[in-house]
């Protein structure tokens, strides 16, 4: 059955092709015929009045004539067009009037004066009409074209093809990506070959009374390989893959959405078993009853109609459905029951062992110097995705190319991780020497604070060359993944965010607005220590606020208060004490450290840029001088 689905497939373009053909060589036609109509005046008879035509008549010129009613066309003598007429009359041979009536005094009139006439039925032949509705044609055809184009080159012919799905279909035979293609999610892949092995296999399953999800739900960070999952199953199962976006749904016209759903599932049945994949499926699947009046929007109608679909299965459509979001918190609880989205697949950021295999499969096809080592790199790469390592090597490959190299080194390596990471070096942005110097003592402070406080995450490096948006940058690379942060932790970051500020305290007696990010993410994280996180020995395990809820999502658009004024106080100074904290500790470790600080700083004032181990030295011995140049 599949084989004849694609040879009618393939048939039907030649049929499309040339029945667009006859259309364009019709419209060439049409437009032809009717320049001529309209231009050409050769042939065509002047309109004269009937006193003119009298003169004629009276005067012998007219040698034959036509009548089709009371319409008389006449044409002149030719001895007549040589001789001198008037002006107004050299220009055409033919002409034609209007009779009062056609009777028979003025037939022997056309006797005597020996004109050769015959009478034609006045009735319009097809030709006729179709040069007298020829504009009308052309302007509906015009119309038909531009309705078509409006649609997009991915629209189903006809006028009303907007209401038919624009999902793209896959076939087995195009180039398959398959699990080989996919790493850093182990535990995805495990349950998504259960589906697949379902696909291959549906009477195993069914033998034993066991029912395959009737949808699985990809969640993850944006990057993480959702969609490149999806694709992997399709091409693991050899099936269909239908595949849609959740905003292409939703158009300007009401029910579009819900008609379009209803189409895409009629496809995929008739093409099963196969597999529906949705992306970004929280463009239509938010919570219902969002806005202020909780009204039903054309959004809702195709929500439903999902809904509906796929309830509607059978046991013998062999339909998978996956969807994919990074925002699983504002779906629509019925998306999620049994019997729907079955199954939730988390595709969480790779450790350091996914970042390595993911490293090598997108190197596939690079060339690479044998200095090169992903270990190193998927080790200061930490909570990078695989869209993230992707590009890393990709810059990486740009700027071997620049060098006019053959082959990508570790160096290059390296620079495009800090490019990715830390943002582009504006070598351009020239600063003075005064900004230089606060530049490096802010950083210096950062470093010898990270340096100094127990559990703060390791300094990678510190540059005072201007990157993205910062001034100067410290980087801590953690010496391995982390997926839970502890208070002391936390209290550390804190440290090290006042240490640039205090730094600049202690120098220059004075502070700058370098800091005002250092604040702003310092206050964030001591706010979450005290309400979110129950860290407050004051507070306790409490937590105070909820998260803004926003109205589309279909919450509610005011909260009623959850403390007193009392607590709220209480709240405010525990924040308050947090970061006072920090501030004081990072104060205190660089006065005592005053020589440490200023051989940090002196180097970056040498250097502009200096590894973490090279800090660690300047520490040991303060002095800038073991500093490479």
């Amino acid at each position: 059955m599949k084989k004849n689905n694609k040879n009618n497939k393939k048939n039907l373009n030649p049929i499309k092709s040339i029945g667009s053909n006859i259309l364009l060589w019709i419209l060439i036609v049409l437009i032809s015929v009717t320049l001529l109509e309209y231009f050409s005046t050769d042939n065509k008879p002047k309109n004269i009045s009937y006193s003119e035509y009298k003169d004629f008549l009276t005067t012998n010129m007219i040698e034959s004539a036509v009548i089709e009613g009371r319409t008389f066309i006449g044409t002149l003598k030719e001895e007549v067009l040589s001789s001198d007429l008037e002006p107004n009359q050299s220009s055409y041979k033919m002409f034609k009037s209007i009779l009062p009536e056609v009777s028979i005094d003025m037939t022997q009139s056309w006797d005597e004066k020996n004109i050769k006439y015959e009478f034609k039925d006045s009735t319009p032949s097809a030709i006729d009409y179709i040069f007298q509705f020829s504009p009308w044609i052309l302007i509906l055809a015009f119309w038909l074209f531009i309705m078509r184009r409006m649609q997009g080159p991915g629209a189903q012919s006809g006028i009303f093809g907007f209401s038919k799905s624009k999902a793209k279909m896959f076939m087995s035979d195009n180039p398959k990506i398959t699990f080989k293609n996919v790493a850093g999610c182990d535990e995805a892949k495990a349950e998504l070959k259960e589906i697949v092995d379902f696909l291959k296999k549906p009477n195993k399953y069914k033998k034993i009374g066991a029912k395959i999800p009737r949808g699985a739900l990809l969640l993850g960070s944006p990057g993480t390989g959702k969609t490149l999952l999806a694709k992997a199953v399709s091409g693991e199962a050899g099936v269909p893959f239908f595949s849609i976006s959740g905003a292409e749904f939703v158009e300007m016209f009401v029910g579009v959405g819900a008609s379009r759903v209803r189409d895409l599932f009629e496809q995929a049945k008739k093409n099963s078993p196969s597999i529906i994949f949705i992306d970004e499926i929280d463009a239509v699947g938010r919570h219902r009853g969002a806005g202020l009046g909780g009204g039903h929007d054309e959004r809702e109608q195709t929500l439903n109609q999902i809904l509906v679909e796929m309830d509607g299965f059978n046991s013998e459509s062999n339909v998978i459905i996956l969807a994919a979001t990074n925002r699983p918190d504002v779906l629509d609880k019925a998306l999620l029951r049994p019997g729907r989205f079955d199954r939730q697949i988390v595709v969480d950021v790779p450790t350091q062992e996914g970042r390595v295999q993911i490293l090598k499969i997108h190197s596939k096809n690079t060339p690479l110097s044998k200095d090169v080592d992903f270990n190193v790199i998927a080790k200061s790469t930490p909570g990078m995705v695989g869209a993230d390592l992707e590009n890393l090597i990709n810059e990486a490959a740009l700027l071997a190319a620049r060098d006019n190299k053959n082959k990508i080194s570790m160096k290059y390596l390296e620079e495009a991780k800090d490019k990715v990471q830390l943002g582009v070096a504006r070598k351009s942005m020239v600063l003075n020497d005064e900004d230089k110097k606060i530049i490096a003592y802010h950083e210096a402070g950062h470093a010898l604070v990270a340096y100094f406080s127990k559990y703060a995450d390791p300094v990678h490096k510190i540059t005072i060359v201007p990157r993205g948006m910062a001034l100067g940058v410290t980087a801590q690379l953690p010496e391995n993944d982390k997926f839970n942060y502890s208070k002391n932790y936390l209290i550390s970051k804190l440290n090290v965010l006042m240490g640039g500020r205090c730094a600049e305290k202690i120098i220059f007696s004075d502070t700058t607005t370098g800091a005002g990010n250092d604040i702003l993410v310092a206050t964030d994280i001591a706010k979450k220590m005290v309400c979110e996180w129950g860290m407050s020995d004051k507070i306790g395990p409490l937590t105070f606020g909820k998260k803004n809820e926003e109205v589309f999502l279909g919450r509610e658009i005011s909260y009623p208060k959850e403390f007193s004024n009392d607590i709220s106080k209480i709240i405010d100074e525990e924040i308050t004490t947090f970061v006072k904290n920090a501030e004081k500790f990072a104060s205190d470790v660089l006065k005592k450290n005053i020589d440490k600080l200023h051989a940090i700083a002196n180097s970056l004032l040498e250097n502009e840029t200096i590894s973490g181990n090279q800090m660690k030295d300047l520490i040991l011995n303060p002095s800038p001088s073991i500093i490479d140049k």
